[in-house]
């Protein structure tokens, strides 16, 4: 499915900006809400952090999905974009006293636990409010992930979760609190996963770890098993969906369930990164001694993914047919970081062509900054356009 780039209503526009092909996204949250439909006990929770942007937010809501935020400002965002309060989970390892408030202000349907200080935190302040938080534990299953280093989450040595050896004292504890509703338990691994073993490994850890909690007569409440599901990069037009039925048909034929409890995700790459684009313009072609450069007006504060892990995104000159030429792609700002891609094989380039770096839709607006002091990207969607 390759998008189609409305080049002429882009030329009035200032560069550079996200483009989202709106009808991507639709079919893709279809795709997944009817992947889920043949499971009563299955429930989506979007991950806000891959993408903040109000409009895609309240898309996705009147999906009927719920919300996966790690921060108080994207409950916020969540209520405001209509996820009813009781989809919306809340994860993080350092919650501060506001966010907690906040979400207990809410009745968010649940606070995913990474330590006992916290869990002790909010029993405090959910009984200054007179309620009862529900709350699921997130364990680190020490589970290691065919992914960057950066963006692991589940080995013993990350921050995040509980260990497998502290989690029937704390989950004692929780069950012992007057202002603690237990609901379950929480896994994530990481993220950009393609491996289906990884996940297949995930409920192999699950299904062990409910057998021990169930003969130690504990409860398992309900299984969140996090999100981390990757997106072809490489080839966009080809690929334009992640795996959805490889990932769950993993986890139909993998998680052994205890009887009553249900089952929960948090994708949030996967559903929105392949329909956003962040557009630039070239501004020069410089000739190096050994190498040519298209210098472009989009840098590492509009999408900082390339510099902060060599995370690679298809590079295309949308505006031009000419003969191939090698390109490094870098942006102005004052880093030797912001480079988008090198030796990148591209349509011969001009002042003025259009860039598009391609599946830029998660991670990519929401982490912009005004390093440089540089403007915060605007946005723009394809249903703006007439062409549609």
């Amino acid at each position: 499915m390759k998008p189609t780039f409305p080049i002429e209503e882009f030329r009035s526009l200032q560069t550079p900006f996200y483009y989202y092909d709106m009808e991507l996204l639709e079919s893709t949250l279809q795709k997944v809400s009817s992947l889920l439909s043949a499971h009563d006990d299955w429930h989506m929770h979007y991950a806000i952090k891959a993408n903040s942007n109000p409009r895609l937010l309240r898309i996705i809501s009147s999906m009927g999905m719920g919300a996966d935020c790690v921060s108080g400002g994207e409950v916020e965002a969540a209520v405001e974009a209509g996820f009813q309060p009781q989809s919306i989970v809340f994860a993080g390892v350092g919650k501060a006293d506001w966010e907690i408030t906040t979400a207990l202000h809410h009745n968010i349907g649940c606070f995913n636990v990474e330590s006992e200080p916290e869990l002790l935190i909010i029993n405090e302040l959910a009984g200054i409010q007179g309620k009862k938080a529900p709350v699921a534990l997130r364990v680190n299953p020490d589970v290691g992930a065919h992914t960057h280093s950066n963006i692991t989450t589940g080995l013993a040595e990350n921050k995040f979760g509980i260990s497998k050896e502290q989690l029937s004292d704390i989950m004692q504890k929780a069950l012992s609190l007057p202002n603690i509703v237990f609901r379950g338990l929480h896994f994530h691994i990481g993220s950009q996963i393609l491996d289906m073993a990884d996940f297949m490994m995930l409920c192999n850890r699950i299904n062990e770890l409910s057998s021990t909690l169930l003969r130690q007569g504990l409860p398992v409440g309900d299984i969140n098993v996090g999100g981390g599901l990757g997106v072809e990069y490489e080839h966009p037009d080809c690929f334009p969906y992640a795996n959805f039925e490889g990932y769950f048909d993993t986890f139909k034929r993998h998680l052994h369930l205890p009887p009553g409890s249900h089952l929960h995700f948090e994708l949030g790459r996967s559903l929105v990164a392949p329909c956003g684009s962040l557009i630039t313009r070239v501004l020069y072609v410089k000739e190096g001694i050994h190498k040519r450069f298209a210098i472009v007006d989009g840098s590492m504060t509009e999408l900082i993914r390339p510099a902060l892990y060599q995370a690679f995104h298809r590079i295309q000159n949308i505006s031009s047919s000419a003969p191939v030429t090698r390109y490094d792609v870098v942006g102005p700002v004052c880093e030797s970081s912001d480079v988008f891609g090198k030796a990148v094989d591209l349509p011969q380039c001009h002042r003025g062509d259009f860039i598009a770096l391609r599946t830029a839709g998660a991670y990519g607006e929401t982490m912009s900054s005004q390093y440089n002091l540089r403007p915060l990207p605007k946005t723009y969607f394809s249903t703006d356009f007439k062409f549609v």
